[in-house]
């Protein structure tokens, strides 16, 4: 006699139950998706008929952005840019022909971080160097690398109250853990000099630490050959000089100044106002 076979069936999950383990596993895993979000997908799914590696790495996509876009925000957050400056909104027009955009970009990238290449942009002020600088850490912010942005007043000020406070070491090693170092305004007053005397061993010491280990930025108005008259020790300029240059990019800005012109532009806006402006009447 034969035995009929039973077929056993399992019991199907409740749609809404599902939805509720989904969501109950993205908090578990600290994923950043939303309850929205989550609707938006299976709908899709149902509508476009997704198969199942589509379905996944949609689902996947959206908490991985997120994070990814979070992770590039800390990173410029940290980086301490004085300005919003970026390429988007950086005048090419201005100095066209000899400010080329393509360079920048190229910079943009980090390539020359992970060849621990050095950056000098140097130049008269007014020309877009400091702009263009923090654009390029901004871009590099976004692909990965750790940035730090200071001015070398700010700098000297740091390294100056840490060998005051016998922490002098301890403040080389944090400057060294960047990716790239970005040090704007170097020699845009001589104030820093008069206040810190042993500025030019203090850069140095920074500067040293990083050689042929990780990216620095200088930007400057003094031209190399000025350099040692600026910090008046030839033997430690040509130290630092050596280790600076040694594998960089060397940029030297020419062309009109963005802040005389935007000076005269507006001298020329208020003049117009006031010629405008009806006189008053007399009784």
């Amino acid at each position: 006699m034969n035995k009929a076979k039973t077929k056993t069936t399992t019991p199907r999950s409740n749609p809404a139950e599902q939805r509720q383990r989904i969501l109950e596993y993205l908090t578990t895993l600290n994923a950043p998706l939303n309850v929205e979000q989550l609707d938006e997908i299976v709908a899709a799914a149902e509508k476009e008929k997704l198969s199942a590696l589509s379905l996944l790495e949609r689902f996947l996509s959206i908490p991985a952005n997120t994070r990814c876009e979070r992770s590039i925000a800390r990173r410029i957050q940290n980086a301490h840019f004085p300005t919003a400056a970026s390429f988007e909104n950086f005048d090419w027009e201005f100095n066209k022909q000899t400010i080329d955009r393509a360079e920048f970009e190229q910079l943009g990238t980090g390539e020359f971080i992970r060849r621990q290449d050095n950056v000098v942009f140097a130049g008269e002020s007014g020309l877009g160097k400091s702009h263009l600088i923090q654009a390029i850490g901004r871009r590099c912010c976004s692909h990965g690398f750790r940035v730090k942005y200071v001015t070398s007043a700010t700098l000297l000020e740091d390294l100056s109250a840490a060998a005051a406070g016998k922490a002098l070491s301890s403040r080389v090693r944090h400057y060294g853990r960047f990716d790239l170092l970005i040090i704007d305004e170097l020699g845009f007053e001589k104030l820093e000099l008069r206040e810190y005397p042993e500025a030019p061993s203090l850069l140095y010491k920074v500067i040293d630490h990083r050689s042929r280990r990780k990216s620095t930025a200088l930007v400057t108005n003094i031209d190399f050959q000025d350099w040692t008259d600026y910090f008046g020790d030839a033997h430690l300029t040509m130290a630092m000089l050596d280790r600076t240059v040694d594998t960089a990019i060397i940029t030297k800005f020419e062309g009109k100044s963005y802040r005389k012109h935007r000076a005269e532009e507006l001298q020329a806006s208020q003049k117009k106002a006031r010629r405008q402006r009806p006189k008053a009447r007399h009784a």
